[in-house]
């Protein structure tokens, strides 16, 4: 396969940017606005806030520790095998299929919870690497930024229509006078029911571009792709930019999914935010992050990716710093949508930018290494919030102040990557 030269056909991209609508549903509702403060305050009551916090982020910690040390060689197989699509509809029907189970969990229900999420987020994680892997086969170098951010902005909005339904049902059945374990679970199957229908145009529309490499055994098949992806690790010095934007990733990352993971159960614990007031603040934080990712698409295409990441992370520095210092909840308002735009932007930059460093033939492979650097820092980042919160017996904006170290120390790794030479790196 050699890299594209111009734009896929519009029905195309659009199905692409329809999987990050698909699945922004997942990460919206489970793991930010409803189901991760509902295990806190329902599932985990018995436990003190602190240790029920702990558990959440160490039940995240497991399920990224199995994608560290699968997604690079699934990776790696699937552009051996050139199935990059069969390998994302196994991990569509797994995610999906876990979603909706996690409707039965209720009060107590600890284990089937933990099990529930480490399968679910497991699932996603893979697919989210897959999906993005397609990105150097559907958009030119110069048209990666805006076209990573189209996605992003899409996938914002899919998170923002499956939050509004799950808010519009909890209005209802709160008026109702139901409990949240009555109504919680019914958002699990809103969100696995999106997931399934929404993804549908990527797998009608999204081509395979790829050629498949013979492969005697599916015995062969697996260590070919390990031994591919050893031959890639042992050429660290050819590709020293992309590697050294992973470890940048990684750190920067850890103040992402921290945020991501932990914002409704700040909101509720230090804000004093109900369940409806969480939810509605994630649905306006999407609609700012939606405009961050398709405003700063363009900006990345113009000015360069490493630049508008080093822009978008210092949004985060200034955001948490005012968050810790806020008292009021119109300033946290402020601040949440602050972090909105900063979000948007830097996740989409950083797909971009890998995109950009992705050898052809290879992008399965490298997003399966953006995948790794993206879960380590899912277990850094969210595991030491949850361990400040526990030794400090739930001191949220200390470890709130903790997570801003990411995001500073992540901009100073920026400043040692060659953006030019990563592009000539990867042709």
């Amino acid at each position: 396969m050699s890299v594209t030269k111009q734009l896929a056909p519009r029905k195309e991209i659009f199905s692409w940017a329809m999987y990050d609508f698909a699945n922004s549903g997942y990460t919206t509702v489970v793991l930010t606005a409803v189901f991760n403060a509902y295990f806190v305050g329902v599932v985990a009551a018995r436990m003190e806030n602190g240790q029920a916090t702990f558990l959440w982020v160490l039940t995240l910690a497991v399920a990224n520790l199995l994608v560290l040390v699968s997604a690079p060689i699934i990776g790696a197989i699937a552009d051996q095998r050139a199935s990059k699509k069969n390998f994302l509809l196994i991990t569509t029907i797994g995610c999906v299929f876990a979603t909706a189970l996690l409707g039965w969990v209720g009060p107590g229900d600890i284990a089937l919870a933990i099990g529930l999420i480490i399968f679910s987020n497991y699932m996603f994680s893979l697919g989210e690497g897959l999906i993005a892997a397609f990105l150097p086969e559907i958009s030119p170098l110069e048209d990666m930024g805006r076209v990573s951010g189209f996605g992003w902005t899409v996938g914002y909005i899919g998170g923002l229509l499956v939050l509004g339904l799950s808010l519009a049902y909890v209005s209802w059945a709160q008026n109702q006078g139901m409990s949240a374990e009555n109504y919680i679970p019914v958002t699990m199957w809103i969100t696995a029911a999106m997931f399934a229908i929404a993804a549908m145009p990527t797998f009608l529309w999204l081509r395979e571009r790829a050629i498949p490499v013979k492969i005697i055994s599916e015995k062969n098949n697996y260590f070919s792709g390990l031994s591919n992806l050893i031959k890639t690790l042992k050429r660290v010095h050819h590709y020293r930019d992309l590697f050294r934007f992973l470890i940048a990733l990684a750190i920067f990352y850890s103040g992402i999914h921290t945020v991501i993971v932990i914002a409704a159960v700040y909101a509720q614990e230090v804000m004093g935010f109900t369940t409806q007031d969480s939810i509605t603040l994630i649905l306006i934080v999407n609609i700012t992050a939606a405009l961050g990712a398709f405003v700063f698409g363009f900006v990345q295409d113009k000015i360069g990716s490493i630049k508008t990441l080093g822009l978008t992370l210092a949004l985060w520095v200034i955001a948490l710093l005012t968050a810790y210092f806020s008292e009021t909840r119109i300033v946290f308002w402020l601040v949440a949508n602050l972090i909105g735009i900063a979000m948007g932007a830097s996740q989409s930059a950083g797909r971009a930018l890998v995109g950009q460093f992705s050898p052809p033939g290879q992008s399965a492979e490298f997003f399966g290494l953006w995948t790794f650097a993206t879960r380590l820092a899912a277990i850094i980042g969210p595991v030491s919030y949850g361990i400040t919160a526990y030794l400090t017996e739930g001191d949220h904006k200390l470890a709130l102040l903790i997570t801003t170290v990411f995001f500073v120390a992540g901009g100073l790794m920026l400043l040692t990557i060659d953006e030019k030479r990563g592009q000539e790196a990867a042709l």
